[in-house]
């Protein structure tokens, strides 16, 4: 059952974030004001150390009042390719240098409310080649087992949605 979209309309806009008002009406008929936020990609990567570890941050996130580990991710800027992208947010966010980078994961975290789409990659190798220039961005950096990844999940360690998705993929699929 689709949905038709008779209008939409902006009620707060910045580089940020678009939040929108929908006119949407239901196959049978029902027509409502439906709340939904336009959003750029972001593009994030897995790094694995080539003895089944992932490079992941430990960080807070306010909004949420929680701690938890996640992979290193960020908006894809204009002119550049998710690809490139999740590159250069591993490096600014971790320090390190990916090597090859290969398409993991393509998700659409939260798509009953937003349109954001998250790239996510996968690296098999990567190179320290310094102090995360974006320091604010975790508490610390950690090589983190990919076997860990279901009881990081069943204890609200790893509830990000993106970074959940990427780990578990990997982890089910055997990828480590």
């Amino acid at each position: 059952m689709r949905w038709t979209v008779h209008s939409e309309k902006p009620l707060y806009t910045d580089p940020w974030i678009d939040v929108r008002a929908a006119d949407v009406e239901l196959p049978d008929g029902h027509r409502f004001d439906h709340r939904l936020v336009r959003r750029p990609p972001g593009a994030g990567a897995v790094v694995l150390d080539g003895r089944g570890r992932a490079l992941l941050l430990w960080r807070h996130r306010f909004i949420t009042d929680t701690w938890g580990y996640e992979i290193p991710m960020g908006g894809v800027h204009p002119g550049e390719s998710p690809e490139q992208a999740a590159a250069r947010e591993v490096l600014e966010e971790t320090g390190w240098r990916t090597g090859p980078l290969r398409p993991l994961v393509c998700t659409q975290p939260s798509n009953g409310l937003m349109d954001s789409e998250h790239h996510v990659f996968v690296a098999d190798a990567a190179e320290r080649v310094g102090e995360p220039r974006d320091a604010w961005e975790s508490e610390r950096l950690e090589w983190v087992a990919l076997d860990r990844t279901p009881e990081l999940v069943r204890e609200r360690l790893l509830v990000g949605g993106t970074s959940m998705n990427a780990l578990l993929y990997l982890y089910a699929t055997g990828r480590r």
